[in-house]
């Protein structure tokens, strides 16, 4: 998949998810709230890493749930920029050059 589409999907769903919030607590959720959400999976991630790596008991299948968490933390992280007005493209892009030109 390419990115843009990613973030396209990514605001589409987001979109979606916002109407259900409306529809079951009255009004959208705040960035904040959107932050602390991304922040509740990617401590996931951590913890099925360790899964991952037989550090730490988890259920039947680590693997499978680590990768939803990461493929949704990823879609928190364009949700969030979108909603601060930054493009996720343009930060990943600019990080990865900055990275490169400071370590290749």
């Amino acid at each position: 998949m390419e990115f843009k589409q990613a973030v396209e999907q990514s605001i589409e769903i987001r979109k979606a998810y916002h109407r259900l919030e409306k529809m079951h607590h009255g009004s959208e959720w705040s960035v904040q709230e959107d932050a602390l959400a991304f922040l509740t999976d990617a401590a996931l991630v951590g913890r099925l890493t360790m899964a991952h790596e037989e550090r730490w008991p988890v259920g039947d299948n680590p693997e499978s749930e680590l990768t939803h968490k990461i493929g949704e933390s990823i879609w928190w992280l364009i949700v969030l920029a979108e909603r601060m007005g930054i493009d996720s493209n343009e930060a990943l892009g600019n990080f990865l050059e900055e990275k490169k030109n400071d370590l290749l």
